[in-house]
């Protein structure tokens, strides 16, 4: 049962009837009801504004309309109390047994309960990391991974068709430094003194290896071919197990990608999407020759002081028009980045999501521009930011990285504290608001460690199926004993509290994957593990509360149905979150 929806049907039955008995228009429409939780708990379980929305339609005080709904509400068997509030909040109290009625609901779904099907099966592409396939990933990539698995693992859950991509940028000219920084690690594999790396080029030691492997295979055939020679094979060289290690990387963080989209194939061979995609600009006159300003504040990469190709991007909201080619006839950043949202458009999926690190925020008006233009302004898309990370042992920042020579790796990370602890903690603070990770904090075995008392719940969950198996052979987790238990027996106020955390499962996922923000899941998990945690503490203070009663099967039998159901909630979030659902803690 999800309880918003059931009670949402509740009260749009009322106004129906209300409307039956002539105290409502009969041609009044009655929009969708809302059914919340009131912030005060004192005011009742669930509130709704319904009378307030149709008092204007309807020509009548929201108060009167309050009243009569009550009237037919406070009939129902599972309605405690009705009450009245302020200008017409219509306040509702439910009995215990309604809420009983949640955990049957969750036993019997199991993996499906919570499920909402606001994404009606439409499909999604959310592209998210596409880092430059220039060097190791940095913690900076590693909340942009995190963020965007978790998102699509929500959507999945509510309904939507997620395809995960990854656009590899192995086109262009930070490519092409990346191979001028191999051919020197090559020219060091052959025994040459190299010096400091130049400014500019790739510095990290992690590039040896290929160089060494470039020496095995071309000996010294790569050193006497000019650089328009050599620079393709060594960009090849450099970038596939670059690309290799990106996926490793991204492997050991439990992130999955469906397609990974090369830039270089957008004009491989006879094929040139990137022209394909300027003619359809062309086409609904947007492309002019043209000269644009200097950038003001910095220098901007493709700006050239001539007449060059231009698009109108400021027709679309765009502070300037933006450069398609630069002067030696090759396409710019930009219109690679054009022509691969015209391919994401042409594959046509019903919504579009690209997930930026802050460092891109001055690049979102430009590509936001540029599927307007390119789709007339019909496509759902959207750039979600991810803010920065700053890396932390015991509060103090964390040194760079020796492999990778200017910053802390994604594996380093991992590799030190693990994966669940790196994705949970990247989902405790919403995706644009910078993030603190201490690296001595995430593995503390205490309440303010989340990811701990997380999976702790989880796993003291299990411990408390173990211990009643011993006493009650019969009470296994799927056995029909805990499936049709008497849960009458769950009426303790602690227990009812902690239900109520249950039954706002599915409005939490569908408001979650509305929003777009995973770090609402995370929270709700750790709310929800606190009223499992104080249970059991309060079951060590009155042995009568304790879950396992030893002389009561009847009641042992619920609260194992209970504690099924919180640890059937705990395991599908943290599913959706890419974190183990542990059944004993190391």
């Amino acid at each position: 049962m999800n309880v918003f929806a059931h009670v949402e049907d509740r009260v749009a039955a009322a106004l129906e009837a209300l409307k039956q008995d002539g105290v409502l228009p009969a041609d009044l429409v009655v929009p969708a009801v809302e059914v919340e939780t009131p912030r005060d708990s004192t005011h009742g379980d669930l509130s709704t504004n319904a009378a307030l929305v149709l008092a204007k339609p309807a020509r009548m005080k929201p108060r009167d309309i309050a009243e009569r709904l009550k009237e037919k509400l406070s009939g129902e068997s599972d309605v405690a109390q009705v009450e009245v509030a302020g200008p017409g909040f219509l306040n509702l109290t439910f009995t215990p047994g309604f809420w009983q009625d949640v955990v049957r609901t969750i036993v019997e779904e199991g993996a499906n309960y919570g499920r909402v099907a606001i994404g009606g099966g439409e499909t999604i592409n959310v592209e998210y990391v596409s880092a430059n396939p220039t060097g190791p990933m940095h913690v900076g990539h590693c909340r942009g991974a995190v963020f965007g698995d978790a998102l699509c693992n929500i959507l999945e859950f509510s309904g939507y068709k997620v395809t995960r991509e990854y656009y590899v940028n192995d086109a262009g000219g930070q490519v092409d430094q990346l191979a001028r920084s191999v051919y020197l690690r090559y020219r060091e594999a052959l025994g040459e003194d190299i010096g400091e790396i130049p400014a500019g080029l790739y510095p990290g030691d992690y590039l040896k290896p290929i160089g060494e492997m470039l020496a095995k295979e071309h000996k010294q055939g790569l050193l006497n071919k000019p650089e328009e020679d050599w620079l393709p094979i060594v960009r090849a060289a450099a970038v596939k197990p670059l690309l290799a290690e990106i996926k490793k990387d991204l492997a050991a963080l439990n992130v999955k990608h469906d397609v990974f989209f090369s830039e270089a194939s957008l004009t491989l061979g006879k094929k040139d999407q990137v022209k394909a995609a300027i003619e359809a600009l062309r086409a609904k006159g947007l492309i002019y020759e043209g000269r644009l300003p200097r950038p003001k504040g910095h220098d901007d990469d493709e700006w050239e002081n001539r007449e060059q190709l231009l698009f109108r991007s400021t027709d679309f909201g765009d502070d300037v028009d933006r450069a398609l080619m630069k002067s030696d006839g090759s396409y710019t950043y930009f219109a690679s980045d054009v022509a691969y949202h015209f391919d994401k458009l042409e594959r046509g999926f019903d919504h579009y999501r690209n997930v930026f690190g802050a460092d891109h925020l001055g690049y979102i008006p430009r590509i936001k521009a540029a599927v307007a233009a390119l789709s007339d302004g019909k496509a759902d898309f959207t750039i979600l930011v991810c803010q920065l990370v700053k890396v932390l042992r015991v509060g103090k920042p964390v040194l760079m990285s020796k492999r990778a020579g200017t910053f802390v790796t994604l594996r380093d990370v991992v590799d030190e504290v693990g994966s669940d602890p790196v994705r949970f903690m990247m989902l405790m603070r919403k995706n644009d608001a910078p993030l603190d990770f201490d690296l001595t904090k995430v593995l503390e075995q205490t309440r303010d460690n989340p990811v701990f008392y997380v999976q702790y719940a989880h796993a003291r969950a299990a411990s408390v199926f173990r211990n009643a198996k011993k006493m009650f052979p019969e009470l296994d987790k799927e056995s029909k004993a805990v499936r049709e238990a008497d849960l009458s027996c769950l009426s303790d106020p602690g227990e009812i509290e902690w239900i109520k955390r249950l039954a706002f499962f599915p409005r939490l996922i569908g408001s979650t994957a509305r929003a777009e923000e995973p770090h609402r899941l995370a929270f709700y998990l750790y709310d929800l593990a606190g009223a499992f945690h104080s249970q059991w503490t309060r079951g060590n203070d009155s042995p009568h509360l304790r879950f396992i009663q030893t002389q009561d099967w009847v009641v042992t039998a619920a609260r194992l149905a209970l504690i099924a159901a919180t640890q059937q909630v705990i395991s599908s979030g943290l599913l959706m979150l890419g974190v183990e659902a542990p059944d004993s803690m190391r």
